[in-house]
């Protein structure tokens, strides 16, 4: 037999063995998507690389009709901006809007962190989907979304089905009434004459943003 003919057998040996190798342990999020995390605090959800030249605080409340027009009007471009690395968004839940504790607000708040909470295989485009997605369904006064709805919301976004379930299962992912208590603090201290949301925070400028202004994410992403 030749020397050709031996490696060229050999080649398609390896091919068909490398096609079938099996690979052991748990899957990681890719270091090329934009990552999902809790801010160091505890008490925000943070989309995006963290290297992004852009990076604000969005202050939320799941029933705010007006936080629902900011991500139906700007959503898209904000899971757009995330996506390639140019911003970095931490979500800041707020629940004054709940009629008694561990309510609509404060549910829809715990399943923002159990979609990132660790280990998790979302990305941070991910999770803005998933923002849009529960906003886009909101039901001010009403009932909170049921965990069928919630798992539908995440697999709509995207999200990784480990992620879904989990969102589904429930379980506390962190203390709300602490996380309010912190959050409104830090809105308290950007603007206590309009402590409202929804509110955008540039972090790199220290200031709060117009989003009233129709062109107000552009101008962000253009500074």
């Amino acid at each position: 037999m030749s020397r050709l003919l031996v490696v060229l057998l050999i080649g398609l040996l390896v091919a068909a063995v490398g096609c079938t190798r099996q690979v052991t342990g748990t899957a990681g999020p890719d270091p090329k998507t934009p990552p999902l995390g809790i801010s160091q605090d505890g008490y925000g959800i943070v989309a995006g690389f963290a290297d992004a030249p852009a990076k604000i605080e969005i202050y939320t409340e799941p029933q705010c009709n007006h936080c629902a027009d900011l991500q139906a009007d700007f959503g898209d471009q904000l899971a757009y901006y995330i996506a390639v690395g140019q911003l970095e968004v931490t979500y800041r839940p707020l629940t004054f809007m709940d009629d008694t504790h561990g309510g609509y607000s404060s549910q829809v708040s715990n399943a923002l962190f159990l979609a990132a909470d660790k280990p998790t295989t979302a990305t941070g485009a991910q999770f803005q989907r998933f923002v849009e997605e529960v906003w886009g369904h909101q039901r001010p006064g009403g009932t909170a979304p049921t965990a069928d709805e919630l798992k539908e919301y995440a697999t709509t976004a995207g999200m990784p089905g480990d992620v879904a379930q989990r969102i589904s299962e429930g379980g506390s992912a962190v203390n709300i009434k602490e996380m309010d208590s912190t959050n409104f603090g830090y809105l308290y201290e950007i603007d206590s004459m309009n402590a409202g949301t929804p509110t955008v925070y540039d972090l790199n400028k220290g200031e709060k943003l117009d989003i009233y202004d129709n062109d107000w994410l552009n101008k962000l992403m253009q500074t």
